[in-house]
């Protein structure tokens, strides 16, 4: 690289430097200017550039509150070609978000027009809409002419902007604010403005006040679209405390009667930034999938104010059961994160308190009132000095008037003149006395002098020299009072809270929306509520065919009685159960599903593909249907002999594609699933081999391959590969002591009480099936 320096071909306008410093230079240049004039908010103001500069060109173009509104095309536009270099669609979103009274809890905009809805509907375009300040934007911006704040250059150097507004009020907590910069983000809750100033005016009394005291004063966000917050209190102090945290935001929410022992749900407030119509989309999605069987419909009669109404599917139903799904299930229960990155200064982000935010106000606040009242002393001397010179002009009417109209230089010769000897009484009879002009003794400065050739001949009147003098001891008062003010640190402290009370008053309870919105109350312990509670319970059929279409009879019908299917099709399952139970389907892919039975198609028509009920794939067949019963122990075995004891508790599903219980691969395939009712197994394979062990020598498993239950040998096909010389054909399990029964056909059953000569270790291979085993060898 130094070679390359030292090149003597170089161009010297080129600068050379190693990549990675390069790279690292500029990327560090814009992730300090995405922090510092994009993403992060003052902690001053609360504002970000963009909505700062907004604000600026609105008082530019005096659209005060009370005044008429102009176009948001020509708003959007001065604020780009004057202060901001973006493009004006940024410009126009973030102007209307000041707008949204859904958004921002004190809006810095008065719109007229579409702004949008809390449906989520964008606002409308910018030559459709009009807008103007609020009374809160006056607010922030009070103090501008009176040199409050710095003001800097804008981007072109042609005109100034405002770097921070006075700010009348804590704005960045009392909006809140959210942005996502280069490594870091700010997320800040709205709040209350009676509540923070309460908590301003606490901090001035008592500057090193505990945080949880401030909790008093403040004692949570407070949202524009209310809600009920039901963080616990010791979760909130911690996140005010440290500046990291979350809120539990819920809907507000009651019951209303429909007479007859039938009500609803009426949700009148929903969470913050929930876009309505993604809610009911969702809850809609939750009822059209039975995620919530107890919720019948979701209907929107909203207005100019929320209501949502959410029917129950019966009348039984605990309303506190229902919202407590919904709350766990869709958006009407939120947590809204804090994270209170700000620029402290203006420059530097820090992650603050409650108490720092407020502190970095108050601060602001009180070198605003400095400025100001320095700003007003200037204002004060100057008018002194130019009322000196007009109380001496009245004193020496008659020697003004003749210089004026003699001289040719009337100016320089009142500066010239000596007026301090020719002072007599005013013609009031009051003694004057007053300091000496700036220039020397009894001569008057350029001020002064040209204060008095612009005096109008109407003003030559015995009443206007008594007003000068009541002008100047008003004005000597006042600076008098500015000195004071300026000198004690107690009385600047006392000044700002009578400010911020002014402030209360006009933007307190009695404000149009002053009052708080969002409530506290307890979340409470939510208990898991089965499934079964929720579901009203009644007899069922359930009724299978052979390919696979399920549906659900009302009542306990005749298991005998011949039923309609579709044609090719017959029956395969049918059992009584009640709309409660839970159904397990075992596949041949070693998985197991769950269906609700209340979930099941009615019987009037021929059913639905269980395949589409659940995510069954094409290639595996049903094994077995049947009701769940917790506790219950089965036995599962696959084609090739292996298998092991699961309980049924194992194997439930929670999602549409099952649970894989019984592992298989290649042409293996799970066989058989059978409930442990014995304390002895009895297998037999497909040449006949029957063989009998104990139960307690099969292993319990959640999931696996399993271990050998019967061996089977290996024998040479037709075509010279080798195959399993039988396989698994049946299983069961009985009592020793009892014996086992199986059915020979016919409706005879034949019973075995002594099984010795079959009783032998796991994994044997087993001996010939007894005299008058059913040739299909199945147990039935």
């Amino acid at each position: 690289m130094s070679d390359l320096i030292d090149d003597p071909n170089m161009n010297p306008k080129e600068v050379s430097e190693p990549l990675r410093r390069a790279i690292g230079e500029r990327y560090l240049t814009y992730a300090l200017s995405t922090i510092m004039h994009r993403a992060l908010p003052d902690a001053r103001d609360g504002l970000k550039p963009v909505h700062r500069r907004i604000l600026y060109a609105m008082r530019e173009l005096r659209l005060a509150s009370n005044g008429g509104f102009r176009k948001s095309a020509k708003i959007s536009g001065d604020v780009m070609g004057n202060y901001h270099p973006h493009g004006d669609a940024a410009i126009y979103d973030a102007m209307a978000r000041l707008a949204q009274d859904f958004n921002v809890r004190y809006p810095l905009v008065d719109g007229q027009g579409n702004f949008g809805n809390i449906d989520g509907d964008n606002p409308a375009a910018s030559r459709y809409t009009e807008a103007r300040m609020t009374a809160a934007a006056e607010a922030l911006l009070d103090g501008l002419n009176e040199d409050a704040v710095d003001f800097r250059e804008n981007y072109d150097g042609t005109l100034s902007e405002p770097v921070v507004l006075p700010a009348a009020f804590p704005n960045l907590l009392a909006n809140g604010s959210s942005g996502i910069a280069v490594g870091m983000a700010t997320n800040i809750p709205p709040h209350n403005i009676e509540e923070l100033i309460g908590a301003c005016l606490h901090l001035i009394k008592v500057p090193d006040a505990r945080d949880e005291t401030l909790l008093n004063y403040v004692p949570g966000p407070d949202f524009p679209t209310g809600g009920v917050i039901v963080e616990p209190r010791d979760s909130i102090a911690q996140a005010y405390r440290t500046g990291r945290g979350a809120f539990r935001l819920r809907c507000k929410w009651e019951v209303e009667d429909l007479g007859r022992g039938t009500w609803q749900v009426v949700v009148t407030e929903i969470p913050y930034q929930v876009q309505k119509s993604k809610l009911i989309e969702k809850i809609a999605e939750l009822i059209q999938t039975k995620k919530i069987p107890i919720l019948a419909d979701v209907r929107d009669e909203s207005a100019d104010d929320i209501r949502l109404i959410l029917e129950p599917r019966s009348k039984n139903v605990d309303p506190h059961v229902l919202m407590n799904m919904m709350f766990r299930s869709s958006d009407l229960e939120i947590r809204f994160s804090l994270n209170m990155n700000v620029l402290i200064d203006g420059v530097t982000p820090k992650v603050c308190s409650l108490k720092d935010v407020l502190r970095a106000f108050l601060d602001h606040r009180r070198e605003v009132l400095q400025r100001r009242s320095k700003h007003r002393l200037d204002k004060i001397d100057h008018r002194l000095e130019v009322l000196e010179g007009l109380i001496i002009a009245f004193l020496n009417l008659d020697r003004v008037i003749d210089i004026i109209r003699y001289d040719d230089a009337p100016k320089e010769a009142l500066m010239a003149e000596n007026w301090g000897l020719k002072r007599t009484r005013s013609m009031s009879e009051a003694d004057y006395i007053s300091p000496l002009p700036a220039t020397g003794e009894g001569e008057l400065t350029d001020v002064q002098a040209e204060a008095i050739l612009n005096m109008r001949l109407r003003s030559l009147r015995r009443l206007e020299e008594i007003e000068l003098n009541r002008e100047r001891d008003a004005l000597l008062e006042e600076r008098e009072g500015l000195l004071g003010l300026l000198d004690s640190e107690d009385l600047q402290w006392g000044r700002i809270s009578e400010e911020l009370k002014e402030t209360r008053k006009q933007f307190g309870r009695g404000y149009p929306g002053g009052a708080r919105r969002s409530q506290f109350a307890e979340a409470g312990v939510v208990e898991e509520v089965p499934l079964e509670a929720m579901i009203d319970r009644e007899p069922i059929t359930v009724v299978c065919s052979q390919m696979g279409w399920i549906r659900a009879m009302t009542g306990h019908i005749d298991l005998t009685r011949e039923l309609k299917f579709k044609d090719g099709d017959g029956p395969r399952f049918i059992f009584h159960a009640e709309t409660t139970d839970r159904l397990l389907v075992f596949a041949s892919n070693g998985r197991f599903y769950t269906m609700q039975a209340s979930n099941l198609p009615g019987g009037r028509g021929m059913g639905e593909p269980l395949r589409l009920m659940v995510d069954l794939p094409n290639e595996s067949e049903i094994i077995d249907l049947f009701i769940h019963k917790p506790g219950q122990k089965l036995l599962v075995a696959s084609t090739e002999g292996n298998g092991f004891m699961v309980t049924e508790d194992e194997v439930l599903a929670q999602t549409r594609t099952g649970k894989q219980v019984l592992n298989v691969k290649d042409d293996v395939k799970a066989e058989i699933v059978r409930p442990i009712i014995g304390d002895h197994v009895a297998i037999v394979s497909k040449n006949g081999k029957l063989l009998v062990f104990p139960v307690a020598e099969l292993p319990e498993m959640t999931r696996g391959k399993g271990v050998r239950l019967q061996k089977y040998n290996m024998a040479r096909g037709r075509q010279g590969t080798l195959e399993l010389d039988g396989g698994l054909s049946d299983i069961t399990t009985f009592d020793w002591e009892t014996g086992l029964s199986w059915e020979m056909g016919g409706g005879k059953t034949r019973h075995e009480p002594d099984l010795s000569d079959w009783l032998g270790k796991r994994a044997g291979a087993g001996k010939k099936a007894p005299y008058g085993f059913p040739r299909s060898y199945k147990f039935k």
